[in-house]
């Protein structure tokens, strides 16, 4: 595909992203799953586009094999994984050695398709370097919180942790973990008192998003750490949701043949609206190959209102 590539413009090549992994797999006719299969398609899910992600089962056994460099891209948390998936990217190059995860890592690891944050360890304002655990445990119990929002993918707190005590640069940040969103945060205490700071922060453009203070007591510390997550937890969920909202409303699409069924369907519905059912169903197979492309979601809305309004709708009731 990269030879085939060279000759062909950027907008007409094909470029595919590749997850390997080995485990046990179930096989049921045709169908294969379980988590072997699952890791893997996870992995594809996180490469780049001409990328080969794979996981550590599959380093072990090829590391000292193949005539390949391999990146370590750290433990990563993936979807209906119970556990954290080490990954490594393949590279070309036989000399580019298997690194950890880090501030320094050069290369940027692609952004999820699901809004993706990480909780970076809060800073301790207190002065006194007995209260990192509290500033330490608050992080865990945030991220414990975010990870029960099914459709947020949130970075696991040994990579986050890779920055603690060092100056941060969220788009930075962003970029090396192939995080969205950042949350940052402090903690001061004085005596019994302890007030806990979070701001959300778009990674990508270095917006600030949300930001809030809580206060408490540390008489009962594990009640403070608890409600302080499920607040931070309940406020950060709507402010993402508006966020990927406005971020989707005009997001383009990657995929040819869904743009050239867009644009199809798009000249119909300008031409006549009795093109309309035509022009939906177009819009049906675009939202089908993108189902976040946004226009196209919101030309099918459109579509819909119109066939309603005219009394043309062939399924009234789904419709509606």
């Amino acid at each position: 595909m990269a030879e085939r590539n060279e000759a062909i413009p950027p907008e007409k090549r094909i470029e595919f992203r590749v997850g390997i992994n080995l485990g046990d797999v179930i096989a049921e006719g045709e169908d294969i799953f379980g988590d072997g299969v699952n890791v893997a398609a996870r992995l594809e899910a996180l490469a780049e586009p001409g990328g080969v992600f794979i996981s550590n089962t599959v380093y072990d056994h090829v590391r000292d094999r193949l005539s390949f460099g391999f990146e370590d891209l750290g433990a990563r948390s993936v979807k209906n994984i119970a556990r954290p998936v080490r990954v490594y990217r393949v590279r070309e190059n036989p000399a580019s050695p298997a690194k950890g995860p880090g501030p320094a890592s050069p290369q940027p690891l692609p952004v999820p398709d699901k809004p993706s944050i990480a909780v970076l360890p809060f800073a301790n304002m207190s002065g006194d370097p007995e209260q990192e655990y509290f500033a330490d445990g608050m992080v865990e119990e945030i991220i414990t919180a975010l990870s029960r929002i099914r459709w947020f993918f949130v970075i696991a707190r040994n990579s986050s942790f890779t920055y603690k005590g060092q100056a941060i640069d969220v788009k930075q940040v962003g970029r090396e973990l192939g995080v969205r969103y950042v949350l940052q945060g402090s903690v001061r205490k004085a005596g019994t008192r302890v007030r806990i700071t979070g701001q959300l922060i778009d990674a990508l453009s270095g917006t600030h998003l949300w930001a809030d203070r809580f206060d408490g007591s540390l008489e009962d510390v594990f009640d403070l750490q608890d409600t302080v997550a499920s607040s931070v937890a309940g406020v950060i969920e709507p402010a993402l949701r508006a966020a990927e909202t406005a971020r989707s409303a005009g997001r383009p699409t990657n995929d040819l043949t869904a743009y050239d069924l867009y644009l199809r369907a798009y000249a119909l519905v300008w031409w006549s609206a009795r093109q309309s059912p035509q022009a939906l169903r177009l819009m049906e197979q675009t939202i089908e190959r993108d189902p976040h492309y946004g226009p196209a979601l919101a030309w099918a809305a459109y579509c819909c209102y119109r066939l309603l309004i005219d009394d043309r709708s062939e399924h009234r009731g789904q419709t509606l």
